[in-house]
């Protein structure tokens, strides 16, 4: 099973992105949905974070505040390491069950949704990293209108994050946002035509024979990491 890594920048287009594949009826493991997820009450994510941060961060249903506990970790870096060390983790355990059901269930493919895939290293442990695209003016433009914010507050918004120049610079695939949604259509569905191509037979050996598959996933990330080493020279130079 191929599984893909989507990522991208804040009003570049990937939840659309997303939307298409599921279209085509792909399936989405998407991480931010699991964010949610895994500190829904009773779960073992909101009671470490009740311990870490009080009581004062639940909902009178029980629920996680999260206004509330934005506000916290947003002026302190130190409390928000400390929340990130525990749902990040969480998370991605989630991930990984959620791969291991498509897996179970005979799919194909699998596409990661993780807004953060580059900045949290998850993008070393996919097949094939998909960046959705498009100018730094475009973002803004597109950040504003969609939150009827002021150009200096979402300017402020891009530059706290992880520029899409940047993030391009670890894409296997990049999918150009920056036309009209029919060039998108175009775009994707291009790409799924080539994963298909690519995903080709062996998924049914990896499927029907497992170990056969732990082999082909070692043997694909070892050449995603030899190919990681040649690309990472010139970007230290």
């Amino acid at each position: 099973m191929l599984v893909i890594g989507l990522t991208g920048g804040i009003a570049t287009g990937k939840s659309t992105v997303s939307s298409l594949l599921r279209a085509h009826h792909l399936p989405i493991v998407d991480a931010d949905v699991l964010a949610r997820k895994v500190v829904e009450p009773g779960t073992p994510a909101l009671a470490q974070i009740v311990r870490a941060f009080g009581r004062d961060v639940l909902l009178p249903d029980g629920s996680l505040d999260r206004a509330k506990l934005g506000r916290i970790v947003f002026a302190d870096e130190a409390r928000r390491k400390q929340l990130n060390a525990i749902v990040h983790p969480a998370v991605r355990r989630a991930m990984f069950w959620s791969i291991l059901r498509c897996w179970w269930r005979g799919e194909r493919v699998c596409i990661l949704d993780v807004p953060l895939l580059i900045e949290g290293g998850l993008w070393k442990w996919v097949a094939k990293v998909v960046v959705v695209y498009c100018s730094a003016e475009i973002q803004l433009q597109r950040l504003m209108k969609r939150d009827k914010s002021s150009r200096a507050d979402a300017f402020a918004r891009l530059n706290a994050q992880l520029p899409i120049t940047e993030k391009v610079q670890y894409a296997d695939v990049v999918i150009d946002n920056s036309g009209t949604p029919h060039e998108l259509e175009r775009q994707v569905d291009q790409f799924v035509q080539r994963l298909m191509k690519e995903a080709g037979w062996s998924w049914r050996l990896s499927w029907l024979f497992p170990p056969w598959g732990v082999v082909s996933a070692v043997g694909t990330l070892g050449w995603r990491a030899l190919r990681r080493s040649q690309k990472a020279k010139p970007r230290r130079r």
